[in-house]
This record gives structure tokens, sequence and C-alpha cells, in this order.
């Protein structure tokens, strides 16, 4: 397959560096600017492109570069934690086959931190792979893996099992897509959940004179532990306290 891949993150790195163990022939590839970039050494390291072949994240609607890459005649375009939305014409380039690896179970947490609201709101946890249209996960689904949220759970020990759910989903499906064997299942769009980056500052902020469920308020400090990251806090003589929990299961005898 000819490949225009698009990644960030340590997710990104690691579908890309299997996608070019498998032979499969990388032609093009789009990254987040420098400040945004995670793993972007590795990822750049990885696809081994030269400069022409390389294309800003913030470009993909200039025509210049929606002319280079047409000339690059990909076959697929694989979006992997990629933090642009992409829309026509750049998915007309591909005719309707972009797909997208979302680390939610769709049609639940479209949109951003779905590690975050699987534990505050308890919507199902998992991955999905998904067709790309011109809306925010939304496209037709591909495949979904179910991933448990466990009591003991932290933002960042969810967003890890999420993490290696999605590495393993797309290994497993991809044989199928690149055969072209792959079904697509549509998503309904009144169901599931949607939350945009800022939601978190909804939840973040702890009223000390408020009432809280243990549970309510143990969910949305757990969900935020994810250091070195901001957590929850409370406010106290103009400062902000930051809060990260440390859980642990009974030790059995």
């Amino acid at each position: 397959m000819r490949v225009f891949y698009m990644g960030n993150n340590w997710l990104g790195w690691k579908v890309l560096e299997w996608l070019d163990a498998q032979g499969e022939e990388i032609v093009g590839l789009s990254v987040h600017p420098s400040s945004k970039q995670k793993h972007g050494d590795e990822i750049l390291s990885t696809a081994d492109l030269p400069d022409e072949q390389v294309f800003d994240a913030r470009s993909l609607e200039d025509e210049e570069v929606l002319s280079r890459i047409r000339e690059l005649d990909p076959d697929i375009g694989i979006s992997i934690l990629f933090d642009y939305i992409l829309r026509p014409p750049f998915l007309d380039l591909f005719d309707g086959s972009v797909i997208n690896l979302h680390p939610a179970y769709l049609p639940y947490n479209r949109g951003q931190y779905p590690n975050v609201w699987s534990i505050v709101e308890g919507t199902p946890a998992g991955t999905t792979l998904h067709y790309i249209d011109p809306e925010i996960d939304t496209g037709d689904i591909i495949a979904r893996k179910g991933v448990n949220v466990e009591p003991a759970d932290t933002g960042k020990t969810l967003y890890r099992k999420l993490e290696q759910a999605s590495f393993e989903l797309f290994k497993d499906t991809w044989p199928a897509i690149a055969s072209g064997r792959v079904s697509r299942v549509e998503q309904k769009r009144e169901e599931g959940t949607y939350h945009r980056s800022d939601d978190v500052e909804e939840i973040d902020k702890i009223d000390l004179d408020a009432s809280y469920k243990a549970r309510d308020l143990i969910n949305i400090l757990r969900a935020r532990t994810f250091p070195p990251h901001e957590s929850a806090y409370f406010e106290e003589d103009g400062k902000k306290v930051y809060i990260c929990v440390n859980l642990e299961y009974e030790q059995q005898e």
C-alpha cells in the first residue's frame, strides 16, 4: 500500500514503525508543528522521507500542498493521534479511504480526553478504527476493541491501556484493510458522547464548599491524575492546590 501517514505521540510512532516493518510504502508524512510534537523525531526518522514529502499538519488545506500530495499517488491516508481536523478537499485525494485510530469506544467519547470521560461519566472505554468523514470521529466504523476500566485506574493508567489496545487493534485489523476486505458500520450520530478540550475545565476546579457524592469526586480526582500534566485542584488563600491520587488494591494474604 502507498500510505500517506499523519501521526503524533508514542502510538503514532509505533504504528508507523510497524507499517514500515510490514513493507508498506510510506510515500508522504504529515507531522505536528515542533511545539506540539511528541515523539516527532522518532516519527521523522522512521519515515525517513525527503523534506518535500513531509508536510506541516497546519498546511493540509493549502492548494499547493494538496497538489503535491496528489502527485505522491497515495492509496490510503492513516491518521494516528493527529490533532487536526481533516476535511475535503484533502479527504477527496484518497477517494474516501482515510482512516483514523481513536482511543475510544465510538460512538462514546468522540473528541478529546476519552480516558478522562470514561472514568468520570462511566461510558464504555476502548479503541476504534474508523473512516474519516468531515465531522469529528463520526465516520463509519471498521473495528472496535473494548477496554476494562478498573476501580484503581487513573487517567494515566487508562490512557496507557487504551494506547496498547489501540496498537493491537491496528495490527490485527490492518491485513483486512490492506486487502480491501473490511466492512463499514455506520455510526448513529444521535448516540454516544462528545467532548472538547476545554470541557475538563468544568470538572477540574473542586469547590470546597460544594457537596459531592464520594464516587463522583473520586472519579474526577483519579480521571485527572496524569502526572506531569495538571490535575484537578482547589483554591485556598488565592493559590491553586493540585490533587493527584494514588490508588492501590488491598493486598491479599
